[in-house]
This record gives structure tokens, C-alpha cells and sequence, in this order.
């Protein structure tokens, strides 16, 4: 269901056991796991856009939005073409309540995505879901 948040950085992720180590925690859930390996990775490698995304990711699924919000957003800025990155930011700004902002991130998908991406279809049913969770 979800996609492989490191799959749009053409150099790979970050070397490094960390990295690598954080990946692992998140593929395991292991949130706060995750947060800790990645953030000491960071300091390591503060220009991969993958590893910002997956602390994006990490901290989101703690419920600290801010943090996950500065992550996506460096990621974005690191490659604006990260489709991992604008499909979480997405999903995450549907959980904080702000619908409009998630058609943003649907829309740039829709601009990157030259054929059907995963990215694109996964934040076009969050979003489609939320609207039908939130009518009245």
C-alpha cells in the first residue's frame, strides 16, 4: 500500500549504517527507533532527500507533525520531484485536517507522474476517503 519512500533519489539512499539501520526501523515500525537511527544519520548526510523523507514519515506516525512537516519539506526542496515525499506530505496534511493542501501535493504528483504512479493513486484515495469520511 504504501510506496517505497526511497525510490526517487537516482543515486540510491544514503550510505551509511545508520541510514540503513533507520530504513529497517521503519519498515519495522519501530517509530521512535527510527527517528533516533535517522536523525543521527542526518547529521551525517543533511543533503539526502530520502533520508528527510523517511524521518518525515517516522515522526508523522508519532504524531509530531511539525517535525514531519520540516522533514517533507526539506526533502521537497532537496528534489522537488520526490514523489514519496509529496504523497506523505499529502497523507499528512489530511490527518492535521487541511484537505487543500493535500490536492496541492495530488496536483504536483499529477505533474510528475508522465504515466499511473503508485504515489499519485495512494494520495488520490487518502484524499478521496477523507472527503467521503468528512461529508455531512
Amino acid at each position: 500500500m504504501w510506496a517505497d519512500p526511497s525510490e526517487e533519489t537516482p543515486d540510491g539512499a544514503s550510505a551509511g549504517a545508520g541510514y540503513t539501520l533507520g530504513r529497517k526501523a521503519v519498515e519495522a515500525k519501530d517509530w521512535t527507533k527510527a527517528v533516533e537511527l535517522l536523525t543521527k544519520a542526518e547529521v551525517q548526510d543533511d543533503r539526502n532527500p530520502d533520508l528527510e523523507n523517511l524521518l518525515g514519515y517516522a515522526y508523522r506516525h508519532i504524531g509530531r507533525f511539525d517535525e514531519a512537516f520540516r522533514h517533507y519539506e526539506i526533502a521537497l526542496r532537496l528534489n522537488p520531484r520526490h514523489r514519496g515525499a509529496h504523497e506523505y506530505i499529502g497523507e499528512a496534511y489530511l490527518m492535521v485536517n487541511n484537505p487543500a493542501k493535500a490536492a496541492e501535493h495530488l496536483a504536483a504528483l499529477k505533474e510528475i507522474c508522465l504515466i499511473p504512479c503508485e504515489e499519485y493513486a495512494d494520495l488520490e484515495k487518502a484524499i478521496a476517503a477523507y472527503r467521503a469520511g468528512h461529508r455531512k
